[in-house]
């Protein structure tokens, strides 16, 4: 049954390259900070709408607003030399071709595809690749419905940015559900299909819904979890409240759980601040009302998030709103990386001082972790050894399940970032997993060969 509504109906508006001087509050900019947008923008995605702009971000505030840094694009998120060539390129006259082609220059130094994304994610069948999928951990397939592969808004630091700049070939899109269901069939390792984006909740419910109704009917026995992968409670509650299909939607929802299914809403919390609005709180419980969960997760983020009280702040607002801390990750290598890194070291002290500091009900968060190409891999915290400091780290997803769980070590160095910058603690030469991982990319190679020809 659904929930009653309170909020007023809010008319969705976007603002981006072409129209954010539109925006009234853009006027407390300077003149270089409103070009430095415009420049940025050329490269990396920029989208907000005025949900955001109107009730989340403090312009007394800006440009050091968080919501605002998450948003909107600014001159440091580019590295000086990517910057000044942009800039040169617009100011020169160059034609609209001219400057979209030092763009894809400078995104092709960016790190598009982090992870193995391409190479190593995306599932065959029949001989074909399944470019609207991946499939890295054994019982999760993650599904990008080609008509969810936008947003309500754009994060600064999306590591799946290349889908909003008209990389087409590096972009994750797919129609087909019945071959979605064939592969979900004939995998009956997996359990969990999450669909994701872009936002799959961008899409209107009576598209979403046919996902949805060819799933429950195929009847799949080891399809136990649908997760939906959104951002719309922190960038357009409206939603799940006053949009023209909220109902269907949350209508949509209920028909997966009384079908028997988990619905599990993997909801991106980057802030408090976008917990603290009337809007996000009757979104979140006419969710809840639906028999969903909802887990939230972000990245930890330098000029964002990256301070313990913001993050405990955040995961005691999100559990008084009944929602389920789920991670903390590690800013991805690829993008503003540069802008927004926190170090490995620095990253595990702010979720330790953060996680010291919540009761145990908030403690369902785990972090810090990076989506890396082998697995996701936690910092569980620095240690000491024969009067040496070591690192040790954990898989929680791993390309092989035999790695999930199993501790490993790392020499210390508080200036790395990523799994790569480590290196094997205690004179090894190797971590455990690297020659097994090898093997298993050789293996891929090997049957995508034999798949083709087929």
């Amino acid at each position: 049954m659904l929930s009653t509504i309170t909020e007023k109906a809010l008319a969705y508006r976007s603002f981006a390259q072409h129209n954010f001087r539109q925006i009234p509050q853009i006027s407390q900019l300077s003149e270089e900070q409103i070009n430095d947008i415009d420049i940025v923008s050329h490269v990396l995605p920029f989208k907000s709408n005025n949900y955001v702009v109107d009730e989340l971000i403090n312009w007394d505030n800006v440009p050091d607003d968080p919501i605002f840094t998450l948003t909107f694009p600014r001159k440091e998120m580019l590295i000086p030399e990517h910057y000044e060539r942009m800039k040169a390129i617009m100011e020169s006259g160059a034609s609209k071709d001219e400057i979209k082609k030092v763009a894809h220059s400078i995104r092709l130094e960016l790190n598009p595809h982090p992870a193995g994304q391409l190479e190593h994610n995306v599932p065959m069948i029949e001989g074909h690749k399944l470019t609207g999928m991946q499939h890295k951990y054994k019982q999760t397939v993650l599904f990008f419905p080609s008509q969810g592969q936008t947003c309500h808004a754009y994060c600064s630091f999306c590591f799946r940015w290349p889908q909003f700049v008209g990389m087409d070939e590096w972009k994750f899109a797919m129609k087909e559900t019945e071959l979605l269901i064939k592969y979900l069939k004939e995998h009956t390792e997996v359990t969990d299909l999450l669909f994701t984006g872009g936002d799959p909740m961008i899409m209107k419910n009576k598209i979403f819904a046919t996902y949805i109704d060819a799933l429950l009917e195929a009847d799949i026995p080891n399809l136990q979890t649908i997760r939906i992968g959104t951002k719309a409670l922190g960038y357009w509650p409206y939603k799940f409240i006053t949009d023209d299909d909220a109902d269907d939607t949350l209508r949509t929802f209920e028909k997966i759980v009384n079908s028997g299914k988990n619905l599990a809403i993997m909801a991106h919390f980057n802030h408090p601040v976008e917990l603290s609005t009337d809007a996000v709180a009757e979104a979140i419980r006419r969710v809840r009302a639906t028999g969903a969960q909802i887990r939230t997760q972000s990245p930890i983020m330098r000029n964002i998030n990256a301070e313990p009280g913001i993050w405990a702040d955040m995961w005691r607002k999100q559990v008084n709103m009944n929602c389920i801390p789920y991670y903390m990750f590690v800013a991805r290598d690829t993008g503003a990386q540069h802008y927004f890194k926190v170090p490995l070291v620095e990253a595990w002290e702010i979720f330790q001082n953060a996680y010291q500091q919540v009761s145990g009900v908030c403690r369902t968060v785990r972090g810090p972790s990076m989506s890396a190409t082998p697995g996701k891999v936690q910092v569980m915290g620095v240690s000491e050894v024969g009067g040496k400091k070591i690192m040790t780290l954990r898989f929680l997803q791993g390309r092989n399940p035999d790695w999930v769980g199993k501790p490993f070590f790392a020499e210390y160095d508080e200036k790395a970032i990523w799994l790569d910058d480590l290196k094997p603690a205690f004179g090894e030469k190797k971590f455990f997993f690297e020659d097994e991982l090898k093997q298993i990319f050789e293996s891929e190679i090997s049957n995508s060969e034999v798949g083709n020809f087929e």
